[in-house]
């Protein structure tokens, strides 16, 4: 049985200028230790997915569907039996590590706070434990630095920190929010061999949310494309990247920058996002897209297994190239 199991999820929010659906039927699985990559462009319903999964929408979000988490629906919950899985068998990330910690508090009283509220520690042998999970995370000199404030690290040391908090309670799952977003090429990759250190030593799975595929070909085991709130294809990491069959996966990749490019053009993906408040009937991706057929714009592809362990929702997916 899969550590998560998502079935139809949907995400919807009550506004002024109506209802918008952030996300539309969502079905995905992670398997324990596994590294799920969850990509698109801003808008496509990765972040609120996530959201979801940890019950933490916006006061005017709702969610429907099942989210199974080793068998518990999430969504069934009640606020406090929630928050009991939070941080415990949960942890996140976020993407921008100053809004998340408190400016005013030193980061031994946040992280202490964890293991006081949750495991029952006092405040010594919680500023001990957070010590050691600053170690783990490589923070230099942990021990001494633990009692600063968060302004005194740089981004890297601050997402790093993120990360040592969101394990504290030895979570079977992390999800990471653009853990890599404003970080320079460098730490990004120190961020990503630490994602994958930690789950080689404390067996955490991981969904690693991003708009950029260039960071997920060494780091995750599988890779799910997201669309206007929808999935378009889904496939191991190593698949997708030798041959993406969605159009707009195939645009993603192109839009890759590339070392071994002989010209210098960028490509992009042609048009705008769709606007969430007023989807298509049928798939999304149908303005952009250089294959739409006539049903696209107003019948919606089922996801379907087109080859072993890969998916994709398409009518017109991308043509094979034969020689």
């Amino acid at each position: 049985m899969p550590l998560l199991e998502i079935e139809d999820l949907s995400v919807s929010f009550t506004t002024g200028d109506g209802e918008v659906n952030a996300v539309n039927g969502v079905n995905f699985s992670v398997d324990r230790q596994e590294t799920l990559a969850i990509v698109g462009e801003s808008g496509s319903g990765k972040s609120q997915t996530a959201f979801a999964i940890m019950g933490l929408l916006a006061r005017n979000g709702r969610a429907a569907g099942s989210v199974r988490f080793d068998g518990t629906d999430l969504l069934k919950l009640s606020p406090r039996q929630l928050n009991k899985v939070r941080s415990r068998e949960i942890g996140m990330i976020f993407q921008d590590p100053m809004t998340s910690l408190n400016p005013y508090l030193k980061v031994s009283d946040q992280m202490a706070e964890v293991l006081q509220l949750h495991e029952g520690m006092s405040k010594k042998q919680a500023i001990e434990e957070s010590a050691k999970m600053l170690d783990a995370v490589k923070i230099p000199d942990a021990r001494s630095r633990i009692g600063m404030y968060p302004h005194e690290f740089s981004g890297g040391m601050r997402q790093r920190i993120m990360i040592a908090m969101a394990l504290l309670c030895r979570p079977r799952l992390l999800i990471a929010d653009e853990p890599t977003t404003a970080l320079d090429v460098t730490v990004q990759a120190q961020i990503l061999q630490l994602l994958a250190d930690i789950r080689e030593e404390f067996g955490t799975a991981i969904i690693l949310i991003t708009h950029d595929l260039g960071i997920v070909a060494d780091a995750c085991d599988r890779t799910m494309v997201m669309y206007g709130g929808q999935i378009m294809e889904q496939a191991s990491t190593e698949a997708l990247f030798a041959k993406p069959t969605h159009p707009y996966t195939k645009g993603l990749l192109a839009a890759v920058p590339r070392l071994d490019k002989e010209d210098d053009e960028l490509l992009t993906i042609s048009g705008e996002p769709p606007d969430m408040s007023r989807l298509p009937q049928g798939c999304p991706f149908t303005p952009r897209c250089p294959y739409r057929r006539d049903e696209c714009p107003t019948i919606k592809p089922p996801l379907e297994e087109f080859e072993p362990a890969r998916w994709r929702s398409c009518h017109a997916p991308v043509p094979e190239v034969t020689s």
